[in-house]
Protein backbone atom coordinates (compact mmCIF):
# COMPACT_ATOMS: atom_id res chain seq x y z
CA UNK A 1 0.00 0.00 0.00
CA UNK A 2 2.60 2.20 0.87
CA UNK A 3 4.82 1.40 -2.23
CA UNK A 4 1.68 2.89 -4.35
CA UNK A 5 1.18 5.82 -2.33
CA UNK A 6 5.07 6.65 -3.30
CA UNK A 7 4.63 5.57 -6.73
CA UNK A 8 1.26 8.10 -6.45
CA UNK A 9 3.33 10.67 -5.04
CA UNK A 10 6.22 10.34 -7.51
CA UNK A 11 3.79 10.48 -10.72
CA UNK A 12 2.07 13.65 -9.22
CA UNK A 13 4.99 15.27 -9.12
CA UNK A 14 6.49 14.34 -12.64
CA UNK A 15 3.43 15.48 -13.92
CA UNK A 16 3.62 18.68 -12.08
CA UNK A 17 6.29 19.29 -13.04
CA UNK A 18 6.44 18.69 -17.03
CA UNK A 19 3.61 21.23 -16.84
CA UNK A 20 4.04 23.05 -20.36
CA UNK A 21 6.67 21.17 -21.35
CA UNK A 22 9.22 24.10 -22.02
CA UNK A 23 10.25 25.56 -18.77
CA UNK A 24 12.28 23.61 -16.57
CA UNK A 25 11.55 24.36 -13.28
CA UNK A 26 14.02 25.59 -10.70
CA UNK A 27 14.86 23.82 -6.93
CA UNK A 28 13.75 27.07 -5.25
CA UNK A 29 10.77 27.68 -7.70
CA UNK A 30 7.31 27.59 -6.01
CA UNK A 31 4.89 25.45 -7.63
CA UNK A 32 1.21 25.65 -5.74
CA UNK A 33 -0.08 22.67 -7.36
CA UNK A 34 2.78 20.90 -6.35
CA UNK A 35 2.56 21.84 -2.65
CA UNK A 36 -0.86 21.03 -2.61
CA UNK A 37 -0.54 17.58 -4.34
CA UNK A 38 2.59 17.19 -1.76
CA UNK A 39 0.25 18.04 0.97
CA UNK A 40 -2.85 15.77 -0.19
CA UNK A 41 -0.75 13.09 -0.60
CA UNK A 42 1.40 13.64 2.87
CA UNK A 43 -2.38 13.71 4.39
CA UNK A 44 -3.62 10.42 2.44
CA UNK A 45 -0.30 8.90 3.79
CA UNK A 46 -0.60 9.76 7.08
CA UNK A 47 -4.68 9.15 7.50
CA UNK A 48 -3.03 5.48 5.86
CA UNK A 49 -0.18 4.99 8.41
CA UNK A 50 -2.34 5.47 10.96
CA UNK A 51 -4.90 2.69 10.03
CA UNK A 52 -2.33 0.07 9.02
CA UNK A 53 0.53 0.64 11.02
CA UNK A 54 -0.19 3.17 13.80
CA UNK A 55 -3.61 1.19 15.06
CA UNK A 56 -1.34 -2.20 15.78
CA UNK A 57 2.17 -0.04 16.94
CA UNK A 58 -0.10 1.46 19.69
CA UNK A 59 -1.88 -1.39 20.54
CA UNK A 60 1.19 -3.29 20.66
CA UNK A 61 2.88 -0.76 22.48
CA UNK A 62 -0.07 -0.63 25.21
CA UNK A 63 -0.26 -4.77 25.53
CA UNK A 64 3.81 -4.26 25.94
CA UNK A 65 3.32 -1.31 28.49
CA UNK A 66 0.16 -3.65 29.87
CA UNK A 67 2.52 -6.62 30.42
CA UNK A 68 5.23 -4.42 31.76
CA UNK A 69 2.90 -3.27 34.50
CA UNK A 70 1.36 -6.27 35.82
CA UNK A 71 4.85 -8.08 35.64
CA UNK A 72 6.26 -5.02 38.08
CA UNK A 73 3.06 -5.27 40.30
CA UNK A 74 3.76 -9.18 40.25
CA UNK A 75 7.40 -8.47 41.04
CA UNK A 76 6.11 -6.15 43.99
CA UNK A 77 3.78 -8.71 45.30
CA UNK A 78 5.88 -11.23 45.20
CA UNK A 79 8.52 -9.21 47.03
CA UNK A 80 6.27 -8.08 49.92
CA UNK A 81 5.28 -11.98 50.04
CA UNK A 82 8.94 -12.22 50.83
CA UNK A 83 9.51 -10.11 53.11
CA UNK A 84 6.01 -11.46 54.84
CA UNK A 85 7.78 -15.08 54.48
CA UNK A 86 11.67 -13.41 56.21
CA UNK A 87 9.43 -11.34 58.97
CA UNK A 88 7.52 -14.52 59.68
CA UNK A 89 10.95 -17.08 59.12
CA UNK A 90 12.36 -14.29 61.80
CA UNK A 91 9.14 -14.68 64.41
CA UNK A 92 9.50 -18.50 64.15
CA UNK A 93 13.40 -18.75 64.32
CA UNK A 94 13.25 -16.43 67.76
CA UNK A 95 10.24 -18.75 69.08
CA UNK A 96 12.60 -21.82 67.94
CA UNK A 97 14.96 -19.90 69.82
CA UNK A 98 13.12 -19.48 73.28
CA UNK A 99 11.85 -23.30 73.12
CA UNK A 100 15.41 -24.34 72.69
CA UNK A 101 16.67 -21.77 75.40
CA UNK A 102 13.49 -22.86 77.63
CA UNK A 103 14.34 -26.67 76.99
CA UNK A 104 17.87 -26.29 77.71
CA UNK A 105 17.28 -24.10 81.12
CA UNK A 106 14.58 -26.97 81.51
CA UNK A 107 17.44 -29.73 81.28
CA UNK A 108 19.55 -27.65 83.22
CA UNK A 109 16.56 -27.10 86.54
CA UNK A 110 16.40 -31.21 86.02
CA UNK A 111 19.82 -31.50 85.87
CA UNK A 112 20.45 -29.60 89.07
CA UNK A 113 17.46 -31.55 91.27
CA UNK A 114 18.90 -34.93 89.88
CA UNK A 115 22.11 -34.06 91.59
CA UNK A 116 20.44 -32.80 94.87
CA UNK A 117 18.24 -35.08 95.07
CA UNK A 118 21.67 -37.92 94.51
CA UNK A 119 24.04 -35.98 96.95
CA UNK A 120 20.91 -35.72 99.50
CA UNK A 121 20.24 -39.64 98.60
CA UNK A 122 24.24 -39.87 99.28
CA UNK A 123 23.90 -37.65 102.30
CA UNK A 124 21.30 -39.60 103.97
CA UNK A 125 22.94 -43.14 102.89
CA UNK A 126 26.06 -41.62 104.46
CA UNK A 127 24.47 -40.80 107.68
CA UNK A 128 22.52 -44.31 107.88
CA UNK A 129 25.66 -46.02 107.34
CA UNK A 130 27.47 -43.73 109.99
CA UNK A 131 24.32 -44.30 112.28
CA UNK A 132 24.47 -47.99 111.66
CA UNK A 133 28.18 -48.19 112.45
CA UNK A 134 27.86 -46.41 115.79
CA UNK A 135 25.32 -48.44 116.63
CA UNK A 136 27.75 -51.34 115.53
CA UNK A 137 30.50 -49.95 117.47
CA UNK A 138 27.72 -49.06 120.82
CA UNK A 139 27.30 -53.36 120.60
CA UNK A 140 30.82 -53.94 120.48
CA UNK A 141 32.08 -51.63 123.15
CA UNK A 142 29.04 -52.58 125.48
CA UNK A 143 29.88 -56.64 124.29
CA UNK A 144 33.84 -55.76 124.93
CA UNK A 145 32.50 -54.16 128.37
CA UNK A 146 30.79 -57.07 129.40
CA UNK A 147 33.00 -59.69 128.35
CA UNK A 148 35.60 -56.93 130.24
CA UNK A 149 33.79 -57.54 133.44
CA UNK A 150 33.44 -60.75 133.08
CA UNK A 151 37.47 -61.41 132.66
CA UNK A 152 37.99 -58.72 135.58
CA UNK A 153 35.45 -60.28 137.95
CA UNK A 154 37.11 -64.25 137.09
CA UNK A 155 40.82 -62.54 137.45
CA UNK A 156 39.50 -60.66 141.06
CA UNK A 157 37.89 -64.03 142.07
CA UNK A 158 40.81 -65.40 141.42
CA UNK A 159 43.12 -63.31 143.23
CA UNK A 160 41.07 -62.94 146.19
CA UNK A 161 40.93 -66.79 145.99
CA UNK A 162 44.83 -66.80 145.73
CA UNK A 163 44.87 -63.81 148.68
CA UNK A 164 42.37 -65.77 151.07
CA UNK A 165 43.22 -69.16 150.46
CA UNK A 166 39.75 -70.36 150.79
CA UNK A 167 37.38 -71.20 148.33
CA UNK A 168 34.43 -68.35 148.54
CA UNK A 169 30.98 -68.68 147.26
CA UNK A 170 31.41 -67.72 142.76
CA UNK A 171 28.26 -65.91 142.87
CA UNK A 172 28.59 -63.76 146.04
CA UNK A 173 32.03 -62.70 144.56
CA UNK A 174 30.73 -61.74 141.14
CA UNK A 175 28.11 -60.40 143.12
CA UNK A 176 30.24 -58.01 144.41
CA UNK A 177 33.00 -57.21 141.67
CA UNK A 178 29.60 -56.38 139.80
CA UNK A 179 28.72 -54.02 142.21
CA UNK A 180 32.56 -52.36 141.99
CA UNK A 181 32.06 -52.42 138.79
CA UNK A 182 28.73 -50.69 138.58
CA UNK A 183 30.21 -47.81 140.20
CA UNK A 184 33.12 -46.90 137.85
CA UNK A 185 32.85 -44.84 135.44
CA UNK A 186 31.97 -46.40 131.76
CA UNK A 187 34.30 -43.81 130.21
Amino acid sequence: MIYYLSLLYNYSIILLMSGDGHEKPSLLSVNPGLIIWTIIIFFILLLVLRKIAWGPLLKALNSREESIRSAIENAEKLNKEAEQMIEQNKKDLMNANAKSMAIINEAKDMATKVREELISKANEDSRKLIDQAKTEIDQQKDAALNEMKDEISEIAIKAAEKIINENLDEKKQKKIIDDFLTKIPKN
